[in-house]
């Protein structure tokens, strides 16, 4: 009742060590951990809480919101419990606490929130069984909000709804397929791509958030949105589309299943910015990527005369250079792309930024990107997952890996693999240097670039702690347009061998390869 005063409840508790966020900035864990360790939400919880000055809460507004996977309704309630005793004046909760979280970044820009709470653990699988996550961004009544009403708002104000419409309805209608995975996505596609911008109501697929995601793996890559690829592959559909569990990742496909891939897509939206009006009014100013993914950004970027930051993997980075107005584009190879517009990575932004594009040059997604590469050449790029691997035997691995490259005796070692023969220009422990603040970021990955600027990139993966992620990355550059049409992995391969046989992978692992190849 108003008036009443709230009785608060101090728990005995102690700290759990493999509690220290990753580079995204929050907490995955398998789902199990959450429900049955002692305090192990409240604990985190606690610990985003007190990061807030204790003469601030009172006046200060969070945003709270979820993917609406399996334990996110009692996780919810625990986070505005704890909100509530530790004076927070107001919560901003989404309907049935779904929110995207590039929503939340929305809503807390929008507000001057004091920041977010997302319970999600992104592209990782759902269910008792699957993997429960908090991420945080930071910038006694609890409001309900339309999880999609003020991020549509915003887009209105970023892109030209009209010729996106006029796209999608008009005499040479473009069909699109868009699989938001049972993900947060749903409501958001539905009522920006259908009830906006007229697509039929059966362009969007598996629209309603579920707790397991249907039982599927919400990872928007070629070896988990099978359902879309084959709806791609008949060729009904010119434009196709699938989101991550928090909506912030992306995959575009073409006619007859054309892959696009992250790291070319970023460099194509940097390419046709002009035709979002947007940066037409705000200019643009830089371009950010993280390390691993391809340099075929920078190209563009020479072309327009803007400079290129590269970042650790984690868009914490890149919100630093958007902050201080030194880029306003950034993306990753990992599916996520974004700009000024929010301080999160923007799957459906991103999409938005295609059907923009195809609007505007009238061409087809496959066209479009064939003409990139006539104009810039092509990056051939992969990259090799080999997931739940034992942390002790991946430390060593790294560890064997950076005395080997590092040695000053490796530089000019020449690789012969078939007819390729592959000399080695420079490598390094990839170490970033804010150049808003001088932070001081070491041990971000192994870089080893030949001298025809092809690289191989050697990653541990810190998004869970339980079971440790190594990560392989090959590219190529081929500047020749007869060389355009060749298989990824058949140009990669050379690299990849070299990989292999210094690193031991498969050997000191027992592996006999990746788990997912992207």
């Amino acid at each position: 009742m108003e008036g009443s005063p709230i009785p608060v409840l101090t728990v005995p508790t102690a700290p759990y060590e493999d509690q220290r966020p990753a580079g995204g900035g929050g907490l995955r864990r398998p789902t199990g951990l959450f429900e049955g360790q002692r305090n192990y939400l409240p604990n985190f919880i606690q610990s985003v809480l007190s990061s807030i000055d204790l003469r601030d809460r009172q006046g200060c507004t969070m945003v709270v919101g979820s993917d609406g996977r399996y334990f996110s309704k009692t996780a919810t309630e625990i986070v505005v419990q704890m909100a509530a005793a530790n004076g927070i004046g107001r919560l901003i909760i989404g309907q049935n606490g779904i929110l995207s979280t590039p929503a939340v970044s929305c809503i807390i820009r929008k507000i001057k929130a004091a920041g977010g709470i997302i319970l999600t653990a992104s592209h990782c699988p759902g269910g008792p069984g699957g993997e429960f996550g908090v991420k945080f961004n930071v910038a006694n009544g609890v409001e309900i909000v339309d999880p999609v009403d003020i991020y549509l708002n915003l887009l209105r104000t970023v892109f030209d709804f009209h010729a996106i419409k006029s796209l999608l309805t008009g005499p040479s209608q473009l069909k699109i397929r868009v699989d938001a995975m049972h993900g947060v996505m749903g409501p958001y596609v539905r009522k920006v791509l259908c009830d906006e911008l007229g697509a039929p109501a059966n362009s969007a697929i598996n629209c309603v958030p579920l707790e397991d995601f249907g039982g599927q793996h919400p990872d928007p890559n070629l070896t988990y949105a099978t359902t879309l690829l084959e709806a791609m592959k008949g060729g009904e559909y010119g434009f196709g589309a699938a989101f991550d569990a928090d909506g912030d990742r992306y995959m575009i496909l073409g006619q007859n299943g054309f892959f696009v891939s992250p790291s070319d897509s970023l460099a194509i939206i940097a390419a046709n910015l002009s035709c979002i009006p947007y940066f037409r009014q705000m200019g643009i100013r830089g371009f950010g990527r993280s390390m691993p993914t391809s340099t075929a950004l920078d190209r563009v970027a020479k072309s327009m005369k803007v400079p290129v930051y590269e970042t650790p993997a984690g868009w914490r980075f890149f919100s630093n250079l958007m902050d201080s107005g030194r880029c306003n584009l950034c993306g990753e190879e990992s599916f996520g792309t974004g700009s000024d517009h929010l301080r999160e990575k923007d799957g459906l932004w991103a999409v938005l930024v295609w059907l923009s594009i195809i609007a505007a040059r009238k061409q087809s997604v496959e066209e479009i990107v064939r003409d990139h590469w006539a104009k810039f050449g092509r990056h051939y790029y992969c990259r090799f997952d080999y997931e739940g691997l034992d942390p002790k035997a991946t430390y060593y691995i790294m560890r064997d890996l950076e005395a080997l490259v590092t040695d000053k005796s490796f530089i000019g070692q020449q690789f012969a693999v078939g007819s390729h023969v592959y000399s080695v220009a420079k490598t390094d422990s990839f170490e970033y240097v804010d150049p808003v603040d001088g932070t001081v970021t070491k041990k971000q990955g192994l870089r080893i670039i030949f001298s025809d600027a092809s690289r191989l990139i050697f990653r541990l993966s810190s998004s869970s702690g339980v079971r440790a992620t190594l990560r392989l990355y090959a590219e190529s550059y081929e500047r020749d347009p007869s060389g355009h049409d060749q298989e990824p992995q058949a140009v990669l391969s050379p690299l990849i061998a070299i990989a292999l046989k210094i690193s031991q992978i498969h050997e000191r692992t027992g592996r006999r390869g990746p788990t997912v190849i992207t």
